[in-house]
């Protein structure tokens, strides 16, 4: 369903010792926003709900709610560094539009809440 980088869960891993998460989920899903409709939203839980969907993805636990499921499916999660700084990628084979930026985007069943840029 989602693949994550080794360069991703690294960092992630990192994020969460830094944090005090050690032990936390990762949770990844998609909420209706951005200049497109849909924006990801990426984070640490403790909770898992029963329409949540659990994986085990480069040593680290993920869930997806099983309504972000659909527009998640193939997601690559990747993590990159340059000299201005760096951050996560998200790449979505099932993304019909995005916006400028990479925030936030639509899918051919879902076009979201889009918002003004």
């Amino acid at each position: 369903m989602i693949k994550i980088s080794e360069a991703a869960a690294t960092q992630i891993k990192k994020m969460m010792e830094d944090e005090g998460q050690k032990d936390a989920y990762l949770r990844v899903g998609v909420q209706g926003g951005g200049c497109t409709g849909l924006s990801y939203a990426m984070g640490f839980d403790s909770e898992v709900n029963d329409e949540d969907q659990t994986l085990e993805i480069q040593g680290l636990k993920v869930v997806v709610d099983g309504e972000s499921a659909p527009a998640l499916k193939g997601v690559e999660i990747d993590y990159k560094q340059n000299m201005m700084g760096g951050g996560f990628t998200l790449d979505n084979p099932n993304a019909i539009a995005n916006c400028g930026c990479g925030a936030s985007f639509r899918t051919a069943t879902n076009a979201g809440k889009p918002e003004d840029c």
